[in-house]
């Protein structure tokens, strides 16, 4: 994410992905139903998307975003102690945490592909 941003917003973006990324781990590990926390991560989402995500990086992350939601469910057939719907549960909240940044991203892109000028 932004690496070449600095101040209080790019530490703040910084700490929401951070922040989201493990809420993300341990709700699908703990409390995969719990519609409270995946509300926290579209939020934390959003505030990524605004803060963190620069114009050289909307490429890498449309691309992580689409792998995320295609891979989502492709651990469901490990059976053994719940591990593929365990796994399941996490890619599923990690995209949760990502797509808000990714539509914010896109968003970003096209009205800078419309604007006029340049």
């Amino acid at each position: 994410m932004a690496a070449g941003r600095k101040g209080v917003l790019g530490f703040v973006g910084f700490w929401a992905f951070i922040v989201g990324f493990i809420l993300a781990i341990l709700a699908g590990i703990f409390w995969p139903g719990n519609q409270t926390i995946v509300v926290v991560l579209v939020i934390l989402g959003i505030i990524i998307g605004f803060l963190n995500v620069s114009a050289k990086e909307f490429m890498l992350l449309l691309l992580a975003t689409i792998a995320l939601v295609v891979v989502g469910n492709a651990f469901a057939p490990l059976g053994t102690l719940h591990v593929g719907e365990v796994l399941g549960n996490i890619l599923s909240r990690i995209a949760i945490l990502v797509a808000p940044a990714a539509i914010i991203a896109a968003v970003k892109a096209l009205w800078a592909v419309a604007k006029p000028g340049d």
